[in-house]
């Protein structure tokens, strides 16, 4: 699976191997965590990805509707459960802790996948999980805030640091499949779908903006390749007849 492919929640199950029914995983893999997100209108969590920084600020999760507490909005999110044993909370809340204080050498890897509409979903890729904060919200109750860091995973697990205007915002994803009505603006396909910039971005093409941004199939997006891996020879030489020229002159 590659950075921002569109899934179904049945794809994202079946890439982790594993039944996934809450957005907080910790050590759900065999060397990272699995967060889902959302900033869709009404979700039930306020995520926030700081647009100068590019940190994921995640927040976490509220105890359980139960007789006793009927509205978790309005009590503390819970850092253990009634047994003592750590909540998702308590898990990545440890884990930030450990780091910050230098307890653990390496901060914990974390996927994320957000959610575009209902049952489609993005995969937005690897982050570090750097700091973590249990404080008031409103004066009111205290909730975790989570502070994750974008980072790209090399072979042999080696970690680089991502540019955060690599990253197509939230915000983008869901304008683009709202305007190209989930498929492919190519072929028309509703399969095997990605987020493409249409001016790459390693040729200066923008992530932050909805009109470089479309949906593409797998099948458009390798045929999109050919296209400019074709017209490379032309502008080599394009490029040494004007070299030659200059030469000349």
């Amino acid at each position: 699976m590659n950075v921002d492919d569109i899934i179904s929640y049945h794809q994202l199950i079946s890439a982790e191997r594993v039944m996934i029914q809450k957005g907080m995983n910790f050590g759900i893999g065999k060397e990272y965590s699995v967060l889902l997100m959302s900033q869709r209108t009404n979700a039930p969590y306020e995520d926030v990805v700081d647009k100068t920084t590019g940190i994921l600020m995640y927040e976490g999760h509220d105890q359980p509707r139960t007789k006793d507490c009927p509205n978790p909005k309005e009590v503390d999110q819970p850092l253990t459960t009634p047994k003592g044993s750590w909540t998702e909370n308590g898990k990545f809340f440890r884990a930030a802790m450990d780091f910050r204080t230098g307890l653990r050498e390496r901060a914990e890897l974390v996927k994320v996948y957000e959610k575009i509409a209902v049952g489609v979903w993005c995969y937005k890729g690897f982050f570090e999980l750097l700091d973590a904060h249990f404080s008031l919200l409103d004066g009111k109750r205290k909730v975790f805030k989570f502070f994750l860091k974008p980072v790209e995973k090399k072979s042999f697990g080696r970690i680089t640091e991502l540019p955060h205007t690599r990253i197509i915002p939230t915000e983008v994803k869901v304008h683009v499949w709202k305007r190209d009505h989930g498929k492919c603006v190519e072929c028309g396909s509703q399969k095997n779908l990605h987020y493409d910039h249409d001016i790459p971005y390693s040729k200066g093409g923008s992530s932050l903006s909805a009109k470089n941004v479309r949906i593409l199939c797998a099948k458009c997006n390798i045929g999109k390749s050919d296209k400019i891996m074709g017209v490379l020879p032309w502008l080599v030489a394009i490029s040494g007849s004007i070299s030659g020229i200059n030469r000349h002159l």
